[in-house]
């Protein structure tokens, strides 16, 4: 659950609010929603994000994904997965704080439907006009530094970008522009989101200097999807160390564990 800054240390910090895991989490794909459950647990994670247009918000005779989400456990993040244009996902938005699920908003604008690349153009433009409205707005990027800064001026509260296309599990597939993102975006946290496949993929972004990962396929669509969800908790938090350690350079030759320096040969 999220929790006050005061009491944690190393939070990932959005729009003023802690969360103690830097691993973010979806609910699609899965089996079954009792095996999203037991994996959701696994991770460790404290926000899950969820498509509003996969929710059932009328009809409360019938079975809803909501009801497998403890809200006091979880930090809910409605996602506008399936928009195409800035017209379409700001109703999106909109309809998912009219039926109470939140004021944030992971913000999706799709270009390309084969690829489901954003965008760009699309998607400042929502986010400038949901921030206007209040909306705490996470957009789903691709992995370009012009395009940060401009949802940075709309008022973005954490900039996304893509590692691999949604759903490819090709890892991060340009670590320089993930660099370079890391270095010029100081305003807001930086989540890499979209194409981890498994455990080094997360780890390697965080290593880079992700703030967080927001992952989904990697999870629900393993072969054991909890155990995965066990190891993609241990791989953020591992790589968030390494990153906070500080890796030795690289180096062509060889540089002795052990210096014989001083010996006595």
């Amino acid at each position: 659950m999220a929790t006050t800054e005061t009491t944690v240390t190393d939070a990932l910090v959005i729009a003023g609010r802690c969360f103690r895991s830097r691993l973010i989490v979806g609910t699609g794909k899965y089996r079954s929603l009792g095996e999203m459950v037991q994996a959701h647990e696994a991770s460790g994670a404290e926000m899950v994000t969820v498509a509003v247009r996969r929710v059932n918000l009328t009809d409360k005779t019938k079975e809803s994904l909501l009801d497998y989400i403890d809200r006091k456990k979880f930090f809910l993040l409605p996602n506008t997965a399936g928009c195409y244009t800035a017209e379409e996902a700001i109703r999106t938005a909109r309809l998912g704080r009219e039926v109470g699920l939140s004021e944030w908003v992971k913000l999706e604008v799709i270009g390309d439907e084969r690829t489901l690349f954003p965008d760009t153009e699309q998607l400042i433009e929502a986010t400038r006009v949901l921030v206007k409205e209040g909306f705490v707005v996470l957009p789903y990027t691709n992995d370009d530094l012009v395009v940060a800064r401009k949802l940075i001026d709309a008022g973005a509260a954490a900039v996304m970008p893509l590692g691999a296309p949604i759903g490819s599990g090709m890892g991060i597939q340009n670590q320089a522009n993930i660099r370079i993102l890391r270095e010029r975006v100081t305003e807001v946290p930086l989540v890499v989101d979209a194409g981890v496949g498994t455990a080094s993929d997360a780890t390697v972004a965080m290593e880079l200097g992700a703030d967080g990962v927001l992952m989904n396929t990697a999870i629900a669509q393993a072969q054991n999807p909890v155990l995965m969800a066990q190891a993609m908790k241990n791989a953020v938090e591992a790589g968030r160390q390494a990153y906070l350690a500080g890796r030795i350079p690289k180096k062509l030759y060889a540089s002795a564990s052990s210096p014989l320096d001083g010996v006595v040969r």
